[in-house]
């Protein structure tokens, strides 16, 4: 852990990845983090190709070959560095914000932005806790009462076969991949 987030570790309330849904009404994934005591929760909107990353580590498939964020763990292995922790820290304009938390083979902490979906599919492969910023959960509660936004569906995607992604994949036009960077 990082000295800057050992000193800030009781603003962030760890979460575990509860699964992954669809958008009744856009059809795009969902990832869902919800605390050990299942009484928080928090929906981040994610692209197609993040929620195939995350399913895959949440189901166990090996690919033939390393997806992006294995042959990023397979990186810091051969280089001494551990994923201490993934943040979800900010939520600005309705986009989150993350940071990965990383230890150097000599010890030293650095903080690395990160894409939410990318820390949280990193942290999956490292086994590395997810921490989520309780001014995001807050503002997250509060921008969804706001919009009215309807519950998600429970249909939970993470045991959606390979063949059911490519599936949903190939029905996606290129605009359903463009997201705010």
């Amino acid at each position: 852990m990082s000295p800057a987030m050992a000193g800030h570790r009781e603003d962030f309330i760890l979460m575990i990845v509860g699964g992954i849904t669809l958008d009744p009404s856009t059809k795009m994934p969902i990832v869902v983090l919800k605390d050990p005591d299942n009484k928080l929760n928090l929906h981040i909107w994610i692209g197609p190709l993040e929620a195939t990353a995350m399913a895959t580590e949440l189901e166990g498939i090996k690919p033939q070959r390393p997806m992006t964020h294995d042959l990023l763990r397979n990186l810091m292995t051969e280089f001494g560095a551990t994923v201490e922790s993934a943040e979800i820290t900010e939520l600005r304009e309705n986009t989150y914000f993350a940071r990965i938390q990383v230890k150097t083979r000599d010890g030293k902490a650095l903080e690395i932005d990160s894409r939410p979906s990318d820390a949280i599919a990193l942290a999956l492969r490292t086994k590395s806790p997810i921490y989520v910023a309780k001014k995001v959960l807050e503002a997250s509660s509060e921008l969804h009462e706001s919009q009215g936004e309807p519950q998600t569906s429970d249909q939970n995607l993470a045991g959606v076969s390979r063949d059911k992604w490519s599936e949903i994949l190939e029905r996606m036009s290129p605009e359903d991949f463009k997201y705010k960077m």
